[in-house]
């Protein structure tokens, strides 16, 4: 009988040491999308600051002396802040954003598509 429980302790040991490598082994590939994902925020988060662009001295000194003498107003304000055309960087980063995602996308798939593979032929 004790021969017994202890063949079945070392089962559920060897079935648990499975288990928690398998877990392991599956987290690892969340944490590198997690990272990915981080990555690409803090890059279009960057990508964003670099081309929301400089404001302009000459503007601010204007929107102080307007302030100054009492004739600012939100509307004022709002024209003077504003851009006016959309730029060059925008329109290209807006046809440049979908390329992207669906190539990332992509290769995210043959990789998981690679891994499955991999771990079938074991």
């Amino acid at each position: 009988m004790k021969e017994d429980l202890k063949k079945k302790a070392e089962e559920l040991e060897q079935t648990l040491g499975m288990q928690l490598s398998l877990a392991k082994k599956e987290s690892e590939d969340w944490v590198k999308v997690g990272a990915g994902v981080l990555l690409g925020g803090v890059v279009a988060f960057t990508f964003i600051r670099i081309l929301s662009g400089k404001k302009n001295k000459k503007t601010e000194k204007a929107l102080q002396i307007l302030e100054r003498e009492g004739l600012l107003d939100e509307e004022i304000e709002k024209r003077l802040t504003s851009k006016q055309k959309s730029g060059f960087m925008s329109r290209f980063g807006a046809l440049l954003l979908p390329i992207l995602i669906s190539y990332g996308k992509q290769q995210f798939l043959d990789q998981m598509s690679k891994k499955e593979g991999h771990s079938e032929d074991e």
